[in-house]
């Protein structure tokens, strides 16, 4: 704004007399000027302002009359005013406004004092603001919380589950349930891996009966599996680099056994396993984890692939003998997931796997002497299925190792037995 100063209540106007030009270039009908500035006028700056239309004129009376009326409205305080009805907000209602507003004396004179009728109306605003949502939220209903609903465990007198929610306490796994109850650690993997080991096992055996290319591939489906089943088992996950490493001694024991052929079967696995325990020891001393979980990750990474190279040997087994171990161990597997007690369910499941040895026996040249294949394999498949089953095992750990396992360990059986009955 221009900080004009006016005096006697007249403003002063620099081109009246034609003397306004202080820069001594020319007056108003264009001949220079020959006077000086009057001392009794203070000059007057014509900036470029966004206030350049309108230079209110105001006298010292007025000042006075200003000063003395706001000093006298903070004294007397906020008066009660009658409620009046709430006007709209007009920012560019008048440009004549704007300007007084900001041309009175007090907002150059004084300091800004509150009014009491503008105080009012902020109010009386702010007042129908606020209490125009009030009865929305007074009529709002009260949130009503769902009940719980009752399972049938929980009318049973065990623990009983609220339904599932998107937030909060989530449902528990059962080996969490059974390992916060105290429960026992061995979870037996049940029906489902049952069946798929089955089926891997039947799969293996119709593979070897078609020739050592035909049991390749499922061989190498068991190898994955037990590779990270193992490492799930004991914890460890993902352990990319351990499971691509037990999973690769596992490959290159079936490579040095097809480069070898089946009567050194024996050399290639436990040469390859040689091997890969040196390699597992190299790669864990590299590690920069602390002591204890280097020796564990090399426990486990060792266990893995020791396993998965003795997998192989059901590639250097007797045809025949891998026939009956597959039809063993499938059936051993479906008797031990049936419901029944436990020492029942054991002797059922030994007696299957003697019982699919006689079986499978008599489909090739074991004869009777597959029943003592066949009870070898299903002793090592319980024993495998025994270890999938311990430390409150996952659903994955039961979907990998709980299916791979009862095979893997029954291959040494297979292998060695049948060397001996053939």
């Amino acid at each position: 704004m221009s900080n004009d100063q006016y005096y006697g209540g007249q403003q002063y106007d620099p081109y009246a007399n034609g003397t306004g030009n202080t820069n001594g270039n020319a007056n108003a009908n264009g001949q220079p000027n020959q006077g000086q500035q009057s001392p009794d006028v203070t000059q007057t700056w014509e900036g470029q302002t966004w206030d350049t239309t309108y230079q209110p004129a105001v006298s010292y009376e007025q000042v006075r009359a200003d000063r003395a009326q706001a000093q006298q409205a903070a004294q007397q305080g906020y008066q009660p005013q009658p409620q009046q009805p709430q006007q709209p907000y007009e920012p560019y209602a008048s440009n004549q406004a704007s300007y007084e507003s900001y041309g009175t004396p007090a907002a150059y004179y004084t300091e800004p004092q509150p009014q009491p009728q503008q105080e009012q109306a902020h109010a009386q605003a702010h007042g129908h603001a606020q209490a125009a949502p009030a009865p929305a939220y007074a009529q709002a209903p009260a949130p009503v919380e769902p009940e719980p609903v009752p399972s049938p465990a929980g009318e049973a007198g065990g623990p009983a589950w609220s339904s599932p929610t998107t937030s909060g306490n989530t449902r528990i796994t059962d080996a969490q349930r059974a390992r916060a109850e105290g429960r026992s650690p061995v979870i037996e993997p049940g029906i489902q891996p049952a069946a798929l080991t089955a089926v891997l096992g039947l799969l293996i055996a119709a593979g070897a009966a078609l020739g050592t290319y035909g049991l390749l591939l499922p061989l190498v489906l068991l190898q994955g599996l037990t590779a990270a089943g193992w490492f799930r088992l004991n914890g460890m996950w993902p352990a990319r680099q351990g499971i691509a490493l037990a999973f690769a001694g596992g490959l290159a024991a079936d490579a040095a056994l097809l480069a070898t052929g089946r009567e050194h079967a024996a050399a290639a696995i436990l040469g390859t396993l040689g091997v890969w325990v040196l390699l597992c020891l190299v790669l864990q001393l590299r590690s920069h984890a602390e002591p204890d979980e280097r020796m564990y990750g090399l426990m486990a990474t060792v266990a893995s692939a020791a396993l998965t190279v003795v997998a192989t040997g059901l590639l250097g087994a007797e045809p025949d003998a891998v026939v009956v171990g597959g039809i063993a161990v499938a059936a051993a597997v479906v008797a031990r997931a049936l419901p029944l007690p436990g020492p029942v369910s054991l002797l059922a499941a030994l007696l299957a796997s003697a019982g699919a040895g006689i079986a499978a026996g008599g489909l090739t040249d074991l004869g009777t002497s597959g029943a003592l294949l066949g009870l070898g394999a299903g002793v090592c498949a319980l024993i495998g299925l025994r270890v999938a089953s311990y430390d409150y095992p996952s659903r994955f750990v039961h979907m990998t190792a709980g299916v791979a396992l009862p095979l893997t360990a029954a291959a040494p059986a297979v292998y060695l037995l049948g060397r001996a009955l053939v």
